[in-house]
């Protein structure tokens, strides 16, 4: 993508409706004006707050928030550029129940209160194979405590993912007694019994995998 289209989507999200861009030095002050009122400020209803990590252009967010008007999705990014896709097609189509928000993933409690959530997706993430990056990987303890502190107490931890390494990884996390794994396979497109929300909706990068006949792999855990 060139300079000059990069910048234009930087200029439409700052006029989007439906792209929130806090600034670090607020969400570090932990000021945040929505956190904790989401339903009530953002969304104006009670239903269920749904997160999307590492969004990229915001397909999953879409599709579940078409297929689930009655819920409240929210897909988080730091790439602006990439998530512009995600929000003009979302003004396009007229999604009410969605918005997208520009910011790391590692400031995810600043965003939102303890048992403010009730699930999140987290969608063909890096799997930072590297040791001296492993810290970064999104399936992380370190993240994973701060998903455990926004997601409701029967909150659900969703892993779409074509990397085995990351599906090994997750697994031996498993064995911690701090979670409980609900659903594991090492390639859904081949097990008549996947849950239909994992296969409802593929990716731009799925789609390449299963292309290069890679197996997609996916998990459904939660914290005890």
């Amino acid at each position: 993508m060139g300079t000059k289209n990069k910048l234009k989507r930087f200029r439409e999200n700052e006029i989007f409706k439906n792209v929130i861009q806090p600034e670090r030095e607020i969400l570090e002050k932990d000021i945040f004006e929505f956190k904790g009122h989401w339903k009530k400020k953002y969304f104006k209803n009670d239903r269920s707050i749904i997160l999307e990590l590492g969004c990229g252009k915001g397909e999953y967010t879409l599709h579940l928030a078409t297929q689930n008007p009655y819920k409240n999705f929210i897909g988080i990014d730091i790439k602006g550029a990439r998530l512009w896709r995600g929000a003009k097609t979302a003004l396009e189509k007229n999604c009410e129940n969605v918005v997208f928000v520009r910011s790391q993933i590692e400031l995810i409690d600043k965003l939102f209160a303890a048992n403010e959530v009730a699930e999140i997706w987290i969608t063909f993430p890096d799997p930072q194979i590297k040791f001296k990056r492993s810290k970064h990987r999104l399936i992380h303890p370190d993240f994973l405590s701060l998903y455990q502190h926004i997601l409701h107490i029967q909150g659900c931890v969703h892993l779409k993912t074509d990397s085995e390494f990351l599906y090994g990884y997750t697994l031996g996390l498993m064995s911690n007694p701090n979670y409980q794994l609900l659903y594991a396979h090492h390639d859904i497109y081949n097990n008549p019994h996947a849950p239909s929300a994992a296969l409802a909706v593929q990716t731009f990068y799925e789609k390449i995998f299963l292309d290069q006949n890679k197996p997609i792999t996916y998990l459904q855990f939660q914290f005890n």
